[in-house]
């Protein structure tokens, strides 16, 4: 009894303490070793060729203008030998259902692709990290540099890499924005200070974006806010090709000699080493299996490879491989034949027939667009001579850079005849480029030609220059007596 009165007693004058619990841990900065590699080379590949052609586009010309450019303003869209207008939208709506069927075959095929090679995330981080360990060297250097005090050696570094990468960064803005705006216009009033503010935001807001997401968040974009990296798992099947560590072969890990051989004291290949998780730009140990984290860059591959090489092991501890490889112990060959699964099948076959519709149309497309409209005042009419006219709306308009020539044919009905409404009218003749013109015809049928009703006509409109045509249906309407 005494003791529960002691306990009471306790509990009365002991103050609970508060306990706080934190839900975020800030992540540690992750500082990623240089690789060299057959992948590491394939990155760089892609990094040359995807920023040449970004950076390299803007300043090429085609028939006297910029070849790629985006015109808002003239609501006209150059992509080099092509035109588009808004209502070519149809085109737009293609090439990204064309680019998801894509992101979704070559992810089932091989994994992250698509995240380790050509993403803008991944591209320009490689670029920032290759900036950063020119500046601050290598990955140990940069790691004492961080941790020591503040100095002249150190200032001066930081400050250089800021100005590298704010440069940059700017330049990219200013070529984002070029796609839109002449860039031959564009640098010119930045030296002179003439330009708008439209330009001005966008420049700067593309130059930061590049210069946060490359310079500082880095795996946290790929991590916390690319969806990519969450739905992924869907377009996985145990075919499929991702970086996987040879389990079966590493374990158990453990440090040894190179002397001791690959299999001492019942060790695995794996020496343990941890080089696999310093150059991960991500930061994760890939012999914990496949992570939403991993984006596919094969640098521990790189990695593994080479310590494989020094150690005088086979390689391919950490390979590109499927489930089924790893678990039935498969050859190259093996994986390979299944690559032709039902699914790849299908998603090749739908890419296919929208290529080549997508190529088709584009080839097929007209240089003009005609327009026809009835006339909704009257459905039609009784002329002084006696004719029954229809009256039309046709509205033209020359997609070219050239001044064209067209001509005006209507069939369907035997004896129509042809009328411009206003005798001052300008025909379908010396259309300028880019030119829209409407015209009021009338079409004149002799009265009892015909039984009344609703005929299918056609406007045929033609290019002199080029003989290309265009067929516009329509309906001329006879009156019941």
């Amino acid at each position: 009894m005494s003791d529960i009165k002691q306990n009471a007693v306790n509990k009365t004058t002991i103050p609970e303490q508060e306990v706080v619990l934190s839900l975020y841990k800030s992540a540690d900065k992750i500082y990623a070793r240089s690789v060299s590699g057959m992948f590491n080379n394939w990155r760089w590949v892609m990094v040359w060729a995807t920023q040449l052609f970004f950076y390299g586009v803007p300043w090429l010309q085609w028939d006297g203008r910029q070849a790629m450019l985006f015109d808002l303003d003239a609501k006209r869209f150059y992509i080099f030998g092509l035109i588009f207008h808004p209502q070519d939208l149809i085109y737009l709506s293609f090439l990204l259902i064309v680019s998801a069927l894509s992101l979704f075959l070559f992810t089932a095929i091989a994994g992250r692709l698509w995240c380790g090679y050509t993403c803008p995330q991944t591209v320009y981080t490689e670029i920032y990290m290759w900036m950063e360990n020119k500046i601050e060297g290598d990955r140990i250097a940069r790691m004492r540099l961080d941790d020591s005090k503040w100095n002249l050696n150190k200032l001066t570094r930081k400050s250089l890499k800021q100005f590298a990468w704010i440069a940059f960064g700017l330049w990219t803005g200013v070529t984002f924005v070029g796609y839109f705006s002449s860039i031959r216009e564009l640098v010119p009033n930045i030296v002179n200070w003439q330009l708008g503010g439209w330009e001005t935001f966008w420049i700067c807001f593309y130059g930061f974006a590049t210069y946060g997401n490359a310079g500082y968040m880095r795996e946290q974009v790929c991590k916390y806010m690319c969806p990519y990296a969450r739905f992924q798992s869907a377009m996985f099947d145990d075919d499929t090709m991702i970086v996987t560590y040879d389990e079966a072969r590493g374990e158990p890990r453990g440090a040894r000699s190179k002397k001791a051989g690959e299999n001492a004291n019942g060790l695995g290949s794996c020496i343990d080493c941890s080089i696999c998780v310093q150059v991960c730009p991500t930061g994760i140990d890939i012999r914990k299996g496949l992570q939403y984290e991993c984006i596919g860059c094969g640098a521990c591959i790189d990695a593994c490879d080479d310590v494989m090489d020094k150690m005088g092991y086979a390689k391919g501890l950490i390979k590109y491989s499927t489930q089924n490889g790893i678990t039935n112990r498969w050859s190259r060959q093996q994986m390979l034949q299944r690559l032709l699964r039902p699914r790849v099948i299908i998603y090749t076959t739908i890419l296919l027939a929208l290529t080549i519709g997508m190529v088709v149309s584009l080839y097929f497309k007209p240089d003009f667009r005609l327009d026809v409209l009835r006339d909704r005042a009257v459905m039609s009419r009784y002329t002084d001579e006696g004719m029954i006219e229809n009256v039309y709306n046709l509205k033209l308009e020359n997609d070219t850079e050239a001044v064209h020539d067209y001509a005006l044919k209507v069939t369907g009905l035997e004896g129509l005849a042809v009328h411009f409404a206003d005798e001052n009218s300008q025909d379908f003749k010396g259309l300028r480029p880019f030119e829209t013109r409407n015209v009021v015809i009338e079409l004149e049928l002799p009265d009892g030609v015909t039984r009344a009703g609703s005929h299918k006509i056609f406007f045929e409109m033609t290019d002199l220059q080029t003989s290309e045509a265009v067929k516009e249906k329509s309906v001329f309407i006879v009156p019941s007596n």
